[in-house]
């Protein structure tokens, strides 16, 4: 499945550069069409897309199709591995923080060779071929026959979308025997773009910098500092610029880093996006000095890329593209938030092959494997229906072995809030909505003139343009132009930490008791954003250095990700999985408690934005509108837990919190699986 990246210029600009969405891909339960596995077999849950319906179906895949698919390995003990996980990110644990070395980790839990053996033996009996190796997975490649014969299931052909796609015809499943050893299966089922695990795919070579994307004036120096005069009132006000931009030093003093001394020294954060950008050493470098950051230090900053680099070409040219030089832009933007919230932060940056969920899984594996950081910061998603349902255990069974070593993962929880309009369906993010991840909300941030912090918003933005005879806003408030992704998931159930802090109403949302999102947040609202330094290709034909503001829970998530840099450095010794101890800290004058409306019920707050209209230069004109601020769809920040900034935005005593014992409110442990 095919992974966008969460960075928000605005929205016009932001369509243009995230990928498009699949349609609904969810996990179904079983149904009186599907045929039950044979006796001798075990069912490997959540394995077929909710798409593959009887009314959908043109018949059995041919025989001799080619499959390629990945059989990921259970290791040993699942179970033991859940239990351990939560009982060392459990501050009420004796066991609280006894965290695992990774070779203890692999000694303890990991696959082993007679795992191994066995899931290879009946792989090649059942006629699959073993193409590539790891520690988590069996790459296999073979035909739609040997692949039921080892599934048990026939691939049937589905309509979807005015497309064709292949997808597993019953619950996939394995001999009994092999059912504590197979932890799930990839690759049945086949999207309009689709990667070859084992064989390296196209050996692709990564572009140049992309398009640029500029800022037009008129500024404000602070959030309501400058009226746009001469455009019309609206709410009773004529409406101010937007900023700018926010840098290191606004940050650190909104979130309260500034008043406590901590830099994030002793501390590595991962960044982990799809490919990596050719001028990023250059970009930062010339950021940090242009803002006051401290400069990197000597391998401050490390980069692990794979070997090889696939579907790198723009998907307006190639389907199957993941558009590289898209990505280039989020990773720009998450090492330089990192660094300026935390200067002395190492940063381990991890490149991911493609933005397809294997490739980014196997970036993480090599962050868990390796132990290379203890916060991982993840600025990509998708919407839940849309996420293939099969990658579920895989990424749960990746955060467990990341909290059984005291590594933490961070994800942006998506700028559509609540995706009704982006995907015709109320749904969160994926990975946000797992309960083993930290998801991270976004806000509006407005600062004082002397950079204090002033207020938040929950991230909503509805967008009213100019009139052409400029007397009025069209159709005021306007369309819904981006906001905090937030809601309930239909996948997951409720995790314990969450029991007493998020309202009965949110999470009974879809029935039941589930796993509501976001746990946290920062800003994220692109008038609100981050100036973030990036060289591009200008229409000109240069290649240059360049600043532009941006926004997007991609802003959010590393902004959260080097904040708890700086709480671990406070604390001395791994935050690890970090949500229980956030939860914690509810009610404890820990966060900013975000509302829609912070200067009172009924008071609106917007913002006037002026952009160029080819997005570059003022050489086609300029386009005026109205940024309205709180309405995340049917998403709203109110007082206490929300589905749009989860507990609210960290303070200065949330970060020194750490640094001594914390005696939160009882029963806040790691989730059930």
């Amino acid at each position: 499945m095919r992974i966008r990246s969460s960075c928000s210029r605005g929205r016009a600009a932001a369509l243009a550069v995230l990928l498009p969405l699949l349609a609904a891909a969810g996990a179904v339960p079983a149904r009186a069409d599907t045929p039950a596995p044979r006796r001798g077999r075990a069912v490997v849950p959540n394995s077929r897309p909710a798409w593959a319906q009887p009314s959908a179906d043109r018949g059995e895949a041919a025989a001799s199709s080619p499959v390629t698919a990945r059989v990921y390995l259970a290791g040993r003990d699942r179970r033991g591995l859940e239990e351990y996980a939560r009982q060392v990110s459990d501050p009420s644990s004796r066991s609280y923080g006894a965290y695992l070395t990774a070779a203890a980790l692999e000694a303890r839990f990991g696959s082993g060779e007679e795992q191994h053996g066995r899931v290879r033996e009946w792989l090649a009996s059942a006629g699959l071929r073993v193409v590539a190796e790891t520690g988590h997975y069996l790459a296999v490649q073979g035909d739609a026959a040997g692949a039921q014969r080892a599934f048990g299931t026939a691939l049937h052909e589905y309509a979807r979308d005015g497309r064709t796609y292949r997808a597993p015809a019953g619950e996939v499943s394995v001999p009994a025997g092999l059912a504590e050893d197979v932890l799930s299966v990839t690759g049945l089922t086949t999207s309009p773009s689709r990667v070859s695990p084992g064989s390296g795919g196209r050996r692709d070579t990564l572009p140049g910098p992309g398009g640029a994307f500029a800022n037009s004036g008129p500024f404000s120096d602070f959030f309501g500092a400058r009226p746009a005069a001469g455009t019309p009132a609206a709410y009773g006000a004529v409406r101010p610029y937007v900023i700018k931009g926010l840098d290191g030093a606004a940050l650190r003093g909104a979130y309260g880093a500034a008043s406590t001394g901590l830099t994030g020294s002793g501390v590595t954060v991962a960044v982990v996006d799809a490919y990596d950008s050719p001028t990023i050493g250059d970009d930062v470098t010339r950021y940090a000095a242009g803002h006051g950051d401290a400069p990197y230090g000597r391998d401050q900053l490390l980069r692990f890329d794979p070997a090889v680099w696939t579907h790198t070409a723009d998907p307006s040219v190639d389907p199957e593209g993941c558009g590289a030089a898209g990505w280039y832009g989020e990773q720009t933007l998450d090492i330089e938030a990192v660094h300026a919230v935390a200067p002395a932060a190492d940063i381990a940056y991890v490149g991911a092959a493609s933005c397809y969920d294997q490739d980014l899984i196997d970036a993480l594996d090599r962050v868990v494997d390796r132990h290379l950081a203890d916060i991982v910061s993840n600025s990509w998603g998708e919407p839940e229906n849309a996420s293939d349902p099969a990658f579920d255990r895989v990424y749960q069974q990746l955060f467990q072995r990341g909290a059984a070593t005291g590594i933490g993962l961070y994800f942006s929880s998506g700028d559509d809030g609540d995706e009704l309009d982006n995907s015709g369906t109320k749904q969160t993010d994926m990975p946000a909505s797992l309960p083993w991840a930290t998801a991270v909300g976004g806000t509006s941030l407005a600062l004082r003139q002397d950079g204090g912090y002033r207020f938040e918003t929950g991230w909503g933005t509805l967008k009213s343009v100019l009139s052409a005879d400029g007397t009025s806003w069209v159709d005021l408030p306007g369309a819904f132009n981006g906001g905090a992704g937030g809601g309930t998931s239909a996948r997951f159930p409720q995790p314990p930490y969450q029991r007493g802090v998020v309202p009965a109403a949110l999470a009974g949302a879809n029935g039941g008791r589930n796993r509501v999102v976001p746990d946290i947040a920062a800003v994220a609202d692109p008038n609100t954003g981050f100036l973030v330094g990036q060289t591009q290709a200008f229409p000109d034909g240069t290649v240059r250095y360049a600043e532009y503001r941006i926004g997007g829970t991609s802003l959010a998530c590393p902004v959260i990700a080097a904040l708890q840099a700086l709480a671990q450095q406070a604390k001395g010794s791994p935050i690890g999985f970090a949500n229980p101890t956030v939860y914690d800290r509810y009610r404890s004058g820990a966060f900013h408690d975000v509302t829609d409306h912070p200067l009172g019920a009924g008071t609106e707050l917007a913002q006037v934005r002026v952009d160029f209209a080819n997005g570059v230069d003022a050489a086609g004109g300029t386009v005026v509108s109205l940024r309205t601020m709180g309405h995340d769809t049917s998403l709203a920040a109110t007082e206490g837990y929300d589905a749009v900034t989860g507990v609210g935005s960290p303070t200065a005593r949330y970060l020194t919190s750490y640094a001594r014992p914390f005696h939160g409110l009882p029963g806040r442990t790691a989730p059930a699986e």
